[in-house]
């Protein structure tokens, strides 16, 4: 049996629920999990009922991105980070979102299943193997990491954009009768862990509307905010507008209704919306974004992992 296998084992079959409190149990012990923090209820945006959208938005069978209140139906946005996305985000001004050394430590709820633990597992996996951006276990003792954990209210798959500090909330709903939601595969996985790590949608970008067409007046009134552009000082133009980004919206979300598309393509036969994996261009960003590329060292390495294994 492999040393990779075992790592594996242990951390899948190592998680339990001890007692009434969250534990994280290990061959060395157990390590208390921080209380999560008040970060779980987003402003909403003005003339939106919150209640009344929630169940508007699950009458119509919405994709489980699509999140009433979080920017853009995923994202976990504060004021300052908004009003920076509105003028044209650049990572260089700050540094503190994005993870030193490219580490991220996290940790996985309790409450998954162990088939659930392991579609989140591959995606990290993934993530590691073709980036050199570090995914590593929780030790309990950093005070930065993410904590991936099935969130009820607003439950969903989201996440915050960038490192924000302290305990950093992926939410990740777990499959039920009714939907795979965000496990049925680790491509939703991967897209939540891609804006955790620093990546916004494909769509948002300011040139989009060379390759795209927005259908206003199918977009559900209150979430048409959700299809603003960023300025032109966005810093990823230096890689081509991706169809196939594992970060572009699919065609029907925030749709009025069903089979009423929001997003067109300017290209006849494009889909859009994969959730299965990373593209060429994902994988070159995250690279770029951590300086992968920029190191002599291993920048053939990643390079050369993005031609290959992104789809």
């Amino acid at each position: 049996m492999s040393r990779n296998w075992c790592w594996w084992c242990t951390v899948v079959c190592a998680v339990a629920v001890v007692g009434t409190g969250v534990r994280w149990a290990s061959v060395s012990g157990a390590v208390i999990l921080p209380k999560i923090p008040d970060v779980l209820n987003p402003p909403v945006p003005d003339g939106i009922d919150l209640v009344q959208q929630s169940a508007f938005l699950e009458s119509t069978e919405q994709d489980p991105e699509v999140t009433p209140g979080l920017f853009q139906g995923d994202m976990a946005m504060d004021n300052r980070m908004y009003r920076y996305w509105r003028v044209g985000l650049n990572w260089d001004v700050f540094p503190e979102r994005v993870w030193p050394n490219g580490t991220v430590p996290y940790a996985i709820s309790p409450l998954y299943d162990v088939d659930d633990q392991v579609t989140i597992l591959q995606a990290i996996r993934t993530l590691n193997f073709m980036t050199c951006v570090n995914f590593v276990p929780w030790n309990g003792k950093d005070k930065d990491f993410l904590l991936i954990w099935p969130i009820k209210y607003p439950k969903g798959c989201w996440s915050y954009v960038g490192k924000i500090g302290g305990t950093q909330i992926v939410s990740l709903q777990p499959p039920d009768d009714r939907s795979p939601n965000c496990l049925g595969n680790e491509g939703r996985a991967i897209h939540e862990l891609m804006h955790a790590l620093g990546i916004f949608h494909e769509q948002s970008r300011a040139d989009r509307d060379r390759f795209v067409k927005i259908i206003w007046d199918n977009i559900i009134p209150a979430f048409k905010s959700n299809f603003e552009k960023q300025s032109l000082k966005n810093t990823t133009y230096s890689f081509e507008y991706d169809y196939n980004s594992i970060m572009h919206y699919g065609k029907n979300y925030f749709s009025i209704g069903k089979g009423k598309t929001t997003i067109e393509t300017k290209m006849p036969g494009i889909k859009l919306g994969q959730r299965q994996a990373l593209s060429k261009t994902d994988c070159l960003k995250i690279n770029d974004l951590y300086k992968c590329l920029d190191n002599p060292k291993i920048s053939k390495k990643y390079y050369n992992l993005c031609k290959t294994l992104g789809i």
